[in-house]
Order: structure tokens, then sequence, then C-alpha cells
């Protein structure tokens, strides 16, 4: 499968992208590219990703909104691979002109899609459906003493998350900081 086959959408973050396969589908099912090393590098990206993840949450679970502090700040390429998720972002970085903007992409099964997230974001996902699955690549080591949170419905920041009548949240997630006392990049 060729590089030209996979489609870019940016986002409006700054370095935030959104990658689309080109799928094919037969008798036996379907077949698809999530990304590749020239379409990655083409964007500056050094498709480097030593740490992998899966996520499976319940219908109205929020994750996030999560960052790690430098030297073990963390891009991230996102991907749901069962059911859907409201995926979103906020700009951590004092020297962006997008700082303290967020940006929200829809990630399911059906679409595809994978999500581009450069270092120096807080990220966070809604599972919009039952026993949803995420995968995360992360360009760098966790580092728990570098994890921050940030507070998923600070006034400030005033993402609009999907209306669900239950919302559930770990103790941390709900004891995020909020932006403007939160750690951010310079």
């Amino acid at each position: 499968m060729a590089t030209h086959e996979l489609q870019i959408e940016d986002l409006p973050l700054r370095g935030a992208f959104i990658i689309k396969p080109k799928e094919f589908y037969d008798e036996r099912g379907a077949f698809f590219k999530v990304h590749d090393r020239e379409i990655l590098k083409s964007r500056n990206v050094e498709p480097l990703f030593p740490e992998d993840y899966f996520s499976i949450s319940k219908k109205g679970v929020i994750r996030g909104l999560h960052y790690q502090m430098d030297p073990f700040s963390q891009a991230k390429l996102v991907r749901c691979v069962k059911g859907e998720v409201f995926d979103v972002f906020v700009d951590m970085r004092k020297s962006s002109m997008t700082f303290g903007r967020y940006t929200s992409v829809i990630l399911s099964e059906k679409n595809n899609l994978c999500v581009y997230i450069p270092r120096g974001f807080a990220h966070g996902v809604l599972s919009l459906s039952e026993d949803s699955v995420v995968s995360y690549k992360a360009d760098n080591d966790y580092s728990q003493a570098h994890e921050r949170t940030l507070l998923w419905n600070d006034k400030k920041l005033d993402i609009e998350w999907p209306s669900m009548s239950n919302y559930i949240l770990s103790k941390k997630d709900q004891a995020g900081s909020i932006f403007d006392t939160a750690d951010k990049f310079e």
C-alpha cells in the first residue's frame, strides 16, 4: 500500500492532525494501514513509539485530561479500535498561537481515524459506547513523577463534552488542576 493512499487533515491546534487510511474490503473482511513512516516524516514526526497502551472503557468514562512535563512529555498517536470515543486535547504550550485552546474529534471503529497529538498537549477521551477500546502509541516513556492532570470540566477551557446522564472519572481525574494553575510548557 503506497503512502499516497493515506489522507492527512490538519486540526485547528498547531501540530495536531488526523490520518485517514485507505480501506480495502473483500469477502474475507477488511485491511487498512493506520500510518506509515513517510506520512509521519512529512509532518516532521519521527515515528518512534517506545510505549503502546490500550484502554477499555464503559460508556460515560472520561480518562484525562493527562499530560507529562519535560523531559518526559509525550506525543501520542491515538485510535479507537472498538466502539466510539470523543477525543479531546488542550494546547499547554505557552509559545503556541493556540495556547489554552482545545479541539476534539470523534474516533471510532467505523471511521478508522487516527489522531496525532504533539508533545505539550493535555489529552483525554470520553467513551461514547459500551466497552470502547482505544490504542495509544507514545513517543516517550511514562514517568509518574512528571504526570499531570488537567481538570476535565474547567470552566475556562469550556470543553463541549457530549451530554450524558452520568460521567465516570477516577479520583485522580476528578482532582485535576484548573488551567490557570496547571503546569505548562514554554
